[in-house]
């Protein structure tokens, strides 16, 4: 199942929790009430639907075979088409949004060789991605004036399903609900100054005010490996990397149950997994490569097929 949070152009002050279905959009709360079975259980949020944990997906799913089955019961603003749809964030509200950084080891290579980084990590380290940096599946992003070497960065992102503290290794993958994509755009410029400076933070200048996520949470029953997912980044139509998942040096047995013993994980949180090697940084003619006002940008998983695309503006 693959479930996003949009508003429709024709009504574009109402945010909709939808599932997708045979490249439409079925929002969720009104194909429940079309169902007419009386109950009432899916909420208007994505974090509230993932806050019910198994029973809420399971409900989603019911939901989404009635409307395969009965489509002529559903009208048009209930069954959308993608093309009629302004994607947001799945999750535009999530308590926390942690990215794990330095965590392909084909990208730490990269950072060694550009001076951005010093040591190894010896644990998971991590930044917050602030909610008001996150944009929907095509939408534009503006440059900054004061950015110069705007790189991308795809990062596979894992949805937490149910709440965490403490959790043991053997039982992380049970808090994960599903997996989306997060073009973690990085301005180079303010990354190396911190570096040289000593700063031990990854700061809200080195991962500026955007941050492309979505379009849809893939639900695990979707994903037979997240270990083994090939991670791409087109650039005008011209592929500039792929890595597979399995270069993670930290994985989920190690993500979860380190945040959880810091901090109490609820459902819909969310784990960017950090930047894959073969971003512009790591690559002899990088200048020439940071992303410019024009530039369209596709982060995708091959398998489960996804993609997120966004274009690079002026601001």
């Amino acid at each position: 199942m693959r479930l996003a949070t949009y508003t429709l152009a024709s009504d574009p002050g109402t945010v909709r929790i939808g599932a997708q279905l045979d490249g439409k959009l079925l929002d969720l709360v009104a194909g429940e009430a079309a169902l007419g079975d009386g109950k009432a259980m899916i909420p208007a949020s994505m974090k509230g639907l993932l806050a019910l944990g198994e029973a809420g997906l399971a409900r989603a799913r019911a939901v989404l075979e009635f409307a395969r089955r009965n489509p002529g019961r559903l009208d048009a603003t209930t069954l959308a088409p993608e093309s009629a749809v302004r994607f947001l964030p799945p999750i535009p509200d999530a308590d926390k949004f942690l990215c794990v950084g330095k965590n392909y080891r084909t990208h730490l290579e990269e950072l060694r060789k550009n001076d951005l980084i010093k040591e190894m990590p010896g644990e998971p380290t991590g930044f917050i991605k602030l909610n008001s940096c996150l944009t929907g599946h095509c939408a534009d992003v503006p440059r900054r004036e004061t950015v110069n070497r705007l790189d991308y960065e795809p990062e596979m992102v894992f949805v937490l399903g149910k709440a965490a503290r403490h959790a043991k290794r053997e039982d992380a993958a049970s808090y994960i609900a599903g997996i989306t994509i997060l073009n973690d755009l990085t301005c180079r410029d303010t990354q190396k100054a911190e570096v040289a400076s000593g700063s031990r933070f990854w700061t809200s200048k080195n991962a500026p005010s955007f941050g492309p996520l979505g379009p849809y949470i893939i639900t695990m029953d979707e994903v037979p490996d997240p270990y083994n997912i090939w991670v791409t980044c087109s650039v005008n139509g011209v592929q500039r990397m792929r890595v597979n998942t399995s270069d993670q040096i930290w994985k989920l047995p190690d993500i979860i149950p380190h945040f959880s013993r810091l901090l109490d994980l609820q459902p819909g949180d969310m784990f960017a997994t950090g930047a894959p090697g073969g971003v512009a940084v790591g690559k002899a003619d990088a200048e020439a490569l940071y992303l410019k006002p024009g530039d369209v940008v596709e982060c995708a998983f091959e398998q489960p097929a996804m993609v997120l695309r966004n274009r690079i503006v002026s601001p």
